[in-house]
């Protein structure tokens, strides 16, 4: 008899505690850094840090990728730079321009069709990577280079490198500096929290050299103290060192940048970790402007190419096939046409380059930023 009633009291707890853990489960919500919210995955609802909600079988409430969201929302929200000329800055306009701007371009007309649709999010160098854990960003285009470290702490993955570049180091035309090793003992203005940061000071130390960093949050404090004569040499890529000098207020010719390369700068696009068809539809979108200059394919002659017999450019294109009539889907969630609209509205990469870094830009050669044909290394996967 004690023993039947004392199964029926465990009987009854079992079922308490079962009906209470329930109840928490509903309840349990998730803050994230920028202020968003989010329950379990029971049926309740996810809460924005814009103040949307969405309800289970709607973006990420349910598992779904960015890209969904994206394309749902109908905008990118691209992080970038506004003080570099050449890849990320404002003109007298008021409008984003550059390098950097252009792929965030890029990936706009790859998914939405629309290479206007795209909120530009300017952050500095110590803010990026926030931004892009937390969801404030989509995606991050901003001068930033590939490595172990950020790839395996950011939460950060890399794509295809649109820009290959190294660190160099500016000074006054009139210091005497010919070189880094004559640099002895110097003040370095260098942007705080960059990889730049990292490679002077390691040189500095390798060498002997007792150079102090001087640290700023964003470029336009870094130029002022280096006009104001604070730092007797500017270290960063050599290519935003480039931009810079086109447009210092004493004129090019006031500054010189110092022959050595001390570091490889390897740039482009970041996504976040663990959305891999997000991922996919950034890099490929990035790979249809280098596959584009490959085939000959600009924005100004793309229709000659409309009726081509070409099964790989047919493919590329998202036209039918001459021969067997239908239209490849390499199951990457873009249209089928995207690589068209990148290079309607945005142009290939040789397009991209030359207007922003190259002849019309910064007077950069194209080196290692040249195809694999012309002795470069943009080496485009096979679309197929």
């Amino acid at each position: 008899m004690k023993s039947t009633r004392l199964l029926a009291v465990l009987a009854a707890l079992v079922l308490v505690l079962a009906a209470c853990e329930g109840d928490a489960q509903e309840d349990v919500t998730t803050t994230a850094a920028d202020g968003a919210t989010t329950t379990a995955a029971d049926g309740a609802t996810t809460t924005a840090g814009d103040g949307t909600t969405t309800a289970p079988g709607d973006g990420a409430a349910d598992g779904e990728s960015l890209l969904d969201e994206v394309t749902a929302r109908g905008s990118l929200v691209c992080g970038v730079n506004d003080a570099v000329p050449g890849f990320g800055f404002v003109g007298d306009d008021g409008t984003f321009a550059g390098f950097d701007i252009e792929f965030c371009r890029v990936v706009a007309a790859a998914v939405l069709g629309d290479s206007e649709a795209v909120e530009f999010r300017v952050l500095t160098a110590a803010e990026r990577f926030t931004a892009l854990q937390t969801g404030e960003i989509d995606v991050l285009i901003r001068n930033t280079t590939f490595t172990a470290t950020r790839d395996g702490t950011e939460g950060a993955t890399f794509l295809t490198t649109t820009f290959y570049d190294g660190q160099g180091m500016m000074v006054r035309a009139d210091s005497g500096f010919a070189s880094i090793d004559d640099m002895a003992n110097t003040d370095i203005c260098v942007l705080q929290g960059t990889t730049t940061e990292l490679n002077i000071t390691t040189l500095s130390q390798a060498r002997g050299l007792d150079m102090q960093n001087v640290t700023f949050e964003d470029n336009s404090a870094l130029q002022a103290a280096f006009e104001a004569g604070q730092c007797d040499g500017w270290t960063s890529d050599r290519s935003q060192l480039a931009g810079v000098r086109s447009q210092f207020p004493e004129g090019p010719e006031a500054l010189t940048i110092l022959d050595e390369v001390i570091s490889k700068e390897p740039l482009g696009p970041v996504s976040r970790d663990g959305d891999d068809d997000w991922s996919d539809a950034v890099n490929w979108a990035v790979i249809a402007t280098i596959q584009a200059e490959e085939f000959g394919i600009t924005s100004a002659n793309i229709d000659d190419f409309m009726e081509t017999d070409d099964p790989e450019i047919a493919r590329f294109l998202g036209l039918p096939d001459p021969t067997e009539g239908t239209v490849f889907d390499p199951g990457l969630g873009l249209p089928t046409d995207f690589a068209q609209q990148v290079i309607r509205q945005v142009g290939n990469y040789a397009e991209i380059y030359e207007r922003n870094v190259g002849e019309d830009g910064l007077g950069l050669e194209r080196g290692f930023n040249a195809l694999w044909t012309e002795g470069g290394i943009l080496y485009p996967p096979p679309y197929r």
